[in-house]
């Protein structure tokens, strides 16, 4: 048999899934829930995968699941990374993760929003209708939650008159944030973190103080394991972040705490870093209750409109009790 995909824990749900095709019971619509980096959009590839190997010689199995990676198969669409003006402007990437057309993007106005837009589904709807080469045809979206609300709307039409044999795919981080209709048309299934046991076998070529740190940063998230594992320049910024978190804590010199708190001006993936290192060394302090409602305050405003300076001046000030004096 075929090799297919490795998966990183979730038995229970490949199961369940596994179950579905072998007693033709597979739904059109399943949304996979659940924290960033757990590992639905490689469940999702994986599912596709039996669905368009399923009634198959033995013989075809190595060639459509190479056509599978490489996004070329007729029978698989995913929607994943996005054309972005400015941000990922890259065919040659965005093709590594997204096979539905989307040149629509790079027109006039520029794209410059992670949003899918009612275009985007415009796009994929003009795919949906080919015609398939197996029982089924396997339509993955990822973080649904990023379609406005036009492009919301539009999609729930899709799902209410889905094309015969055509299964959706859908993950989502925030599913409070989707169309309460579009969460009553899906079968719904939830990813938890993983044990330290299933991630472990990640880990077996990593040092024992390296392996221990991506434990903590990875809070039960494979994805977030591998991607450290593979980027050694990307655990040590987690590292140089992690102990700014820490000296911010250490200090009580005003100057001192804004200059580390300066990543937070702009939002940006390291202004993300610093505070998720700020809440993980909070944790470790004895008085951390003491300081964990300023934190929660921190982060809440920087997702306001509010003038973020001001907002970072006022937790300098809060926690723990800041000294205004020359560092």
């Amino acid at each position: 048999m075929t090799q297919i995909p490795k998966i990183v824990g979730h038995r229970a749900i490949t199961t369940e899934l596994q179950q579905d095709l072998t007693a033709g019971n597979v739904s059109h619509a399943y949304l996979f829930t659940g924290a960033p980096h757990l590992g639905k959009t490689a469940v999702a590839r994986w599912f596709a995968l039996q669905l368009i190997l399923h009634g198959k010689p033995e013989s075809a199995h190595a060639d459509i699941q190479k056509r599978c990676e490489r996004l070329t198969h007729p029978d698989l669409l995913i929607l994943d990374q996005l054309w972005i003006g400015n941000v990922c402007e890259d065919w040659n990437v965005i093709a590594r993760t997204s096979n539905v057309p989307q040149q629509h993007r790079a027109k006039k106005p520029v794209a410059k929003t992670d949003s899918i837009s009612i275009e985007d589904i415009r796009a994929l709807q003009e795919r949906l209708h080919d015609t398939g080469t197996g029982s089924f045809r396997c339509c993955i979206i990822r973080n649904i939650e990023r379609m406005q609300p036009a492009s919301a709307n539009a999609f729930l039409k899709i799902l209410e008159e889905p094309p015969a044999g055509l299964v959706f795919m859908l993950t989502t981080r925030s599913p409070g944030a989707l169309l309460p209709t579009v969460l009553s048309r899906t079968r719904v299934l939830r990813f938890l973190r993983l044990p330290h046991r299933d991630l472990l076998p990640l880990l077996k070529d990593i040092s024992e103080t390296d392996a221990h740190f991506i434990m903590r940063i990875a809070q039960g998230a494979p994805g977030t394991v591998q991607a450290l594992v593979q980027n050694p320049d990307a655990l040590r910024i987690h590292k140089q972040m992690h102990e700014q978190a820490r000296a911010y804590w250490d200090t009580q010199l005003l100057s001192q705490r804004l200059r580390i708190l300066h990543p937070l001006q702009e939002q940006s993936e390291n202004a993300q870093q610093l505070l998720f290192h700020l809440a993980l060394t909070l944790r470790h302090m004895s008085q951390a209750q003491l300081y964990t409602h300023s934190l929660q305050e921190l982060a809440r405003g920087l997702q306001t409109n509010a003038n973020r300076q001001l907002v970072i001046q006022r937790f300098a000030l809060s926690s723990p009790k800041a000294q205004i004096a020359k560092s």
